[in-house]
């Protein structure tokens, strides 16, 4: 593969982190980088780029007095940021006149295929509706225990572009790929890639369940495609041509996968019968800790990765915070923080994994069905409160499939007061109207988590948790998920202070 930018004008949509990353790279290319970005309406805003000399526009400077989007007359190329859709109108215009629209992760790919950055690196993919960022982890600590350069990156933090520019130099790249990157990435061909589960996400973006798979699914075009045999979704992909197909499972594996035998993970892809690592050894705990065990262990197989280091990774990651993260114990019952859990998919994970939970739920869906989270949940919740913008499609989902579970709705009203409301009672108002500026959404988790504690005090069928896992973004209330998550620990922290002190 060749690349060469040398002097070609490179419309980088997007001027937050992605961008800026997209533009170091560009500049070393050689390219011209024009930013585009909405902030830049603000005169003030785009200093730092303005202060290179780079040309700064809006998606605004392409549209024609009758409000039609016109592709850029002297763009040679669009590097877009992951957020912006597919019918993006000025994408659309682009497309139509020729020019090429990639995303970072495919200019990175390009860019380090042509050996721009030396000998082209080793690339393992990692995407799922749930548990993409515990498995990348857990594939950088196997590949860092090997004694690989490895370097997690993509949908992670660090992004693909700063990863091939770091110091020192990674052989292997661990990346983490959402379904809007895959989309915009049509050229990656990784050594190994993993499709962990597929389920209703981003349906607002993608525009239907089978674009958002077909997204997902790309991540399977290199030489080894893995993928998640429990998960309908993701086992019904096709294997790519040329591509050698591998499944894991928590089942005992037939030859051809990876799975659980009397309490061992157990290689049966790439040897006859390879025992990895303990099960009790595998942290998070629980079915979905194990799935992404197994899933990070098939990558590190399939590049020659041996048992031994395996094993050593996987006892050497640390669980990311909002993921399972026990943040205080009142009277034997664990308050848990699963924040990260951001769509039904994973939040039906974050409950199965408990015996008997009260879960607070609850945000911006994305256009995402809660049903069958309520359905596959129902036997395990002795209690729901639900907060945000969409709760009322989660307490309409338990009316229709589980009316005994008890549910609590926590919100806000205009004056700025918080409310609760137990189901068939009044609502109760539990904050000052005007208190503290108005409520906010650390207040509203502060009621929410009383209110999932008196729930789990009254039921008789042995509470283990009370659980955050949303289903559901977070920025009706919160800046981030991490935001809500601490809210909830917060609350949860002060709570078991309370009783303590009694």
């Amino acid at each position: 593969m060749t690349l060469d930018l040398s002097g070609r004008r490179v419309l980088v949509a997007g001027g937050r982190a992605t961008g800026v990353a997209v533009v170091e790279l560009l500049l070393e290319l050689g390219a011209v980088p024009v930013v585009m970005d909405q902030t830049f309406v603000d005169p003030a805003a785009g200093a730092d780029f303005r202060s290179r000399g780079i040309d700064l526009v809006t998606a605004d400077d392409f549209v024609d007095a009758a409000g039609v989007a016109h592709a850029p007359a002297d763009v040679d190329l669009i590097v877009v940021s992951p957020g912006f859709r597919p019918d993006t109108p000025l994408l659309v215009a682009a497309a139509a006149a020729g020019i090429p629209v990639w995303g970072d992760v495919e200019l990175a790919w390009r860019a380090d295929r042509a050996g721009l950055f030396g000998a082209p690196r080793t690339w393992l993919v990692v995407t799922g509706t749930n548990g993409k960022t515990t498995t990348t982890g857990m594939i950088e600590a196997i590949v860092d225990a090997a004694g690989l350069s490895g370097l997690a990156c993509g949908n992670i933090g660090l992004t693909v572009a700063d990863a091939l520019r770091a110091e020192p130099r990674a052989e292997v790249l661990c990346v983490e790929m959402s379904s809007f990157q895959l989309h915009w990435a049509p050229s990656v061909r990784p050594r190994a890639g993993v499709v962990l589960n597929v389920a209703d996400d981003h349906l607002d973006w993608h525009g239907s369940l089978t674009a958002y798979a077909q997204a997902k699914a790309q991540a399977l075009r290199g030489d080894v495609a893995v993928v998640g045999g429990d998960d309908a979704g993701a086992a019904g992909l096709p294997t790519p041509e040329g591509a050698r197909r591998v499944e894991f499972t928590l089942a005992e594996p037939v030859a051809g996968r990876l799975g659980l035998v009397d309490g061992m993970l157990v290689d049966r892809a790439f040897a006859e019968d390879l025992p990895l690592i303990a099960a009790h050894e595998v942290r998070p705990a629980g079915p979905s800790g194990l799935a992404d065990a197994l899933a990070a262990a098939a990558l590190a197989r399939a590049v020659g990765i041996d048992a031994d280091a395996v094993a050593r990774g996987l006892r050497a990651f640390e669980p990311a915070a909002h993921r399972g993260q026990v943040v205080a114990t009142i009277d034997g019952i664990a308050f848990v923080d699963d924040s990260k859990a951001t769509n039904p998919h994973a939040a039906q994970a974050a409950v199965i994994a408990h015996e008997r939970a009260v879960l607070i739920a609850g945000g911006l869906l994305k256009g995402a069905p809660v049903d069958d989270l309520v359905r596959a949940t129902a036997s395990r919740l002795a209690g729901v409160v639900a907060i945000g913008a969409d709760r009322q499609i989660i307490l309409d989902a338990i009316a229709r499939h589980a009316p005994e579970v008890p549910t609590v709705t926590v919100f806000t009203r205009d004056d700025g007061s918080v409310m609760t409301q137990r189901t068939g009672e009044a609502a109760e108002l539990v904050a000052p109207a005007g208190s503290a500026g108005g409520a906010t959404g650390p207040m509203v988790m502060d009621r929410a988590v009383r209110a999932a504690w008196r729930l789990a005090k009254a039921d008789a069928g042995g509470v283990d948790a009370v659980l955050l896992a949303p289903a559901a973004a977070s920025l009706d209330m919160f800046t981030s998920y991490t935001h809500r998550g601490d809210a909830f620990a917060d609350a949860a922290i002060a709570l078991a202070d309370n009783a303590s002190s009694r």
